[in-house]
């Protein structure tokens, strides 16, 4: 029996070796090497150092100056450690009350017409750092308001942050909330 148990254990502790810490510490090498900004969170920092947030993870922005992000279902918002949809279903009325009450602010903050998806639906996990560009322009006059600038100049901001399709298929245009924000405290400073 012994003879049959030690290759197990010995063919057990390399496996462990190989695949739980050198492939891992191979993986992490090259991508630390190859991509290195994406390796450590993709952090966007400012000119001194301090660090922002991430461009991979959404963060609430709930002033008027501010693009909004689109709502959050993790634990109390934008919380990484509780990262996770609703679950609600379409037909649940739970999350039809949910949409119809962020809908009624949206058309009290920013006043519109047909409002995206996004605007009143949580990500899947509750943390995505992007918004479509339908909701970024029905913003823009908030947000040009609360600054004391032209639409246009907002909406110049807006168009410039918008990502189009990977390869020009591969998903749909989105901008960055985080980017477009700090775009805007650049270019069009607080009144």
């Amino acid at each position: 029996m012994i003879s049959h148990l030690r290759p197990a254990l010995v063919m057990t502790g390399l496996f462990t070796l190989v695949l739980g810490a050198g492939y891992p510490l191979a993986v992490t090498g090259v991508a630390q090497a190859a991509f290195p900004d994406q390796a450590n969170g993709s952090l966007i920092r400012d000119r001194d150092g301090t660090v922002r947030g991430s461009a991979l993870i959404g963060q609430p922005f709930a002033e008027a100056r501010y693009l909004h992000p689109r709502p959050s279902a993790a634990g109390d918002g934008y919380d990484a450690s509780a990262s996770s949809g609703s679950n609600l279903g379409p037909l649940n009325p739970d999350l039809k009350t949910a949409v119809a009450e962020r809908t009624a602010a949206i058309r009290t903050e920013d006043g519109a017409g047909a409002i995206p998806a996004d605007a009143v639906t949580a990500s899947g996990s509750g943390l995505d750092p992007d918004i479509s560009p339908a909701y970024a322009r029905l913003q823009a006059q908030r947000i040009a308001t609360a600054r004391g600038v032209s639409v246009d100049q907002v909406q110049r901001i807006i168009e410039r942050h918008v990502e189009q399709p990977l390869f020009g298929f591969v998903g749909q245009p989105h901008l960055n909330v985080l980017m477009t924000n700090r775009a805007l405290d650049a270019e069009l400073p607080r009144p």
